[in-house]
């Protein structure tokens, strides 16, 4: 084989490995080509949409894909509450993401328990109602489960609780490769400061963050994302609605993503519209421009 030869037959070879992935999942594309980050959907986007019987769980991926150009989605354990165990729709989930080429990047997890309930017994169940959906996450090829920080009692009573509950659910996700995130999600979880303080309970390096731009209500959310990236493995970019000029009236997408962007983060942001004012795929659009128009601005 002449020099010629080889590289044609390895440029190949590569080209054949990335067919029908997104090239950015495989570590394929030059430092200097790859974007600031990636842009991800978060299923509750679509919540409104899927909860009037419009969109079924199945083809979230397809119009993640075909219809934003996306190439991750970030699934709500709610839409498919009942197949976490059930092989053959998790193989059918599979079969639909992958003929799409869209990498599933995690499960939002909801309504199994609160992983700080002062009461050991039902601590101890709400951490075992979420294995079902680590191996879920771990079928799918996910790469995180983003729970939730709840409990009760005083600041660093709940931080206790919190971070026993947390550190037990890693131990079990680390043996299936699983990350376990907590987003800012209301409650004492919204306090930037005090999530951190669980952070550095939990110690261990399956537990992370999702800071979520929108879920800061009695904290200063610019703060809170600075507090909260350090041990970020995911990010949601909340959106409600947009001015003339496409910008996110209640958080300063610029701002917010120079914090994302100093911090080191170069992973998936997920689009997570919430607002009224336009339909859920408009605002889905909108939100995606915003993104990509900051990304550039930032990179240059």
């Amino acid at each position: 084989m002449t020099r010629r030869e080889f590289l044609v037959t390895g440029s190949g070879a590569a080209a054949a490995l990335t067919l029908g992935r997104p090239a950015s999942l495989l570590g394929r594309v030059a430092p200097q080509q790859k974007p600031m980050f990636l842009i991800s959907l978060a299923e509750w986007s679509l919540h409104r949409t899927i909860g009037a019987g419009q969109l079924d769980h199945l083809d979230f991926a397809r119009v993640a894909r075909q219809e934003f150009g996306l190439e991750a989605v970030e699934y709500v354990n709610s839409f498919f509450k009942d197949k976490a165990t059930d092989t053959a729709y998790l193989a059918e989930m599979n079969r639909r993401a992958h003929g799409e080429g869209v990498y599933q990047h995690l499960i939002m997890c909801d309504g199994e328990g609160s992983l700080g309930d002062p009461n050991a017994a039902k601590r101890r169940q709400a951490v075992e109602n979420h294995y079902k959906w680590v191996e879920a996450a771990k079928a799918l090829g996910c790469a995180h489960i983003r729970v939730n920080a709840a409990s009760e009692g005083s600041f660093d009573e709940q931080q206790a609780l919190a971070a026993d509950g947390l550190r037990s659910l890693c131990e079990f996700a680390d043996k299936a490769a699983i990350n376990v995130i907590v987003e800012n999600h209301g409650g004492l979880s919204s306090h930037g400061d005090w999530l951190v303080g669980v952070m550095r309970k939990v110690a261990h390096p399956r537990c992370g963050t999702l800071p979520d731009f929108g879920n800061f209500y009695e904290y200063d959310r610019y703060q809170g994302v600075r507090e909260l990236m350090p041990f970020a493995k995911a990010v949601s970019a909340k959106s409600h609605d947009f001015d003339a000029q496409g910008n996110e009236t209640m958080s300063d997408y610029q701002r917010l993503l120079t914090i994302v962007r100093d911090a080191g983060y170069r992973s998936w942001v997920g689009i997570e519209y919430e607002g009224s004012r336009l339909p859920e795929r408009e605002g889905i659009a909108a939100t995606k421009r915003l993104l990509e128009r900051v990304r550039r601005e930032l990179s240059a």
